[in-house]
């Protein structure tokens, strides 16, 4: 069976791949903090260029992981994504409490916001990449709204402080782009990519 790594800890991006009939196997970090820290933000940088720079990064570090376990796992595709939320050029990524996450979420009240998700793909030599921009509209959110979603908890490890297909939803006023994208794996543009490197589905 044709099967690809993926190098994500998100069970979203796990059932995206599902959705395209693709067999995944994870390919995570030992260190989870050092996972993190790729994620860190560089002073003055645009959240489109962050958000491919990371996943580049991320997919460099995987490919390494696999290259040094070479003995005990097949050869394979290896899947690399990241997800980030944007006013403007402020990047919003994943809140470290819940004061983070309220205050997120008041930026987000009543306005529009970009969505913007990196796929990598590397097959041997070959790498690939694509990108996709969505815009998301929010309906004002009163405190009593903000303060019932940060209890359940929901916003924990999301960029943005939300989970677009879970309680979030009933925030949102209208979406321009990628649904699975704001998810986190943008299926057209993943499913291009896969062809590309020649995995069937």
């Amino acid at each position: 069976m044709t099967f690809i790594y993926l190098a994500s800890q998100s069970p979203r991006r796990r059932q995206l791949l599902d959705q395209l009939g693709v067999a995944v196997s994870l390919l995570l970090p030992d260190d989870a903090e050092a996972a993190e820290a790729l994620e860190a933000v560089r002073p003055g940088e645009a959240p489109a260029a962050y958000v491919r720079r990371v996943t580049r990064l991320k997919l460099g570090d995987a490919a390494r992981r696999l290259a040094q376990q070479q003995q005990q796992r097949p050869p394979a595709p290896v899947l690399c994504a990241d997800t980030t939320v944007a006013v403007g050029r402020r990047i919003l990524g994943k809140p470290r409490d819940a004061q983070e996450a309220a205050g997120m979420l008041r930026a987000l009240s009543g306005g529009t916001h970009r969505v913007i998700t990196a796929v990598a793909l590397q097959q041997g030599d070959w790498r690939g990449e694509a990108l996709s921009d969505s815009r998301v509209r929010f309906a004002p959110l009163p405190e009593a709204a903000i303060d019932a979603y940060v209890a359940s908890g929901e916003w924990q490890g999301k960029a943005g402080a939300y989970a677009i297909q879970g309680r979030a939803a009933a925030f949102i006023e209208h979406i321009s782009g990628s649904y699975s994208g704001i998810m986190g794996l943008p299926l057209h543009e993943t499913a291009a990519l896969l062809r590309q490197a020649g995995v069937k589905n």
